[in-house]
């Protein structure tokens, strides 16, 4: 499992996977609808691209809002996902 944490300089970054569902820390969830095209995907957080679209300013704005009430961590299904490999 991966989760996205919101970092000093206002980004965000993906974690390694956790091993074991003990060493998972408390994290936020967020909860949306898909606009195609303007998701952040896996590959654009691995490859620094995808804050030009839309369904970055969501996943930041869950990830700050995590922070806000004591969450380092949040998950969102578009990003935190490698479909490549599910696939």
């Amino acid at each position: 499992m991966r989760l996205l944490k919101y970092i000093s300089d206002g980004g965000l970054r993906l974690t390694e996977h956790f091993i074991s569902d003990e060493s998972v820390p408390p994290y936020a969830i967020l909860s949306h609808t898909w606009r195609e095209g303007q998701e952040v995907t896996y590959n654009d957080l691995i490859t620094g691209n995808g804050t030009d679209k839309a369904g970055y300013t969501k996943i930041l704005f869950c990830a700050q809002e995590a922070q806000r009430n004591g969450l380092d961590y949040c998950w969102v299904d578009t990003c935190c996902i490698d479909k490549l490999l599910i696939a």
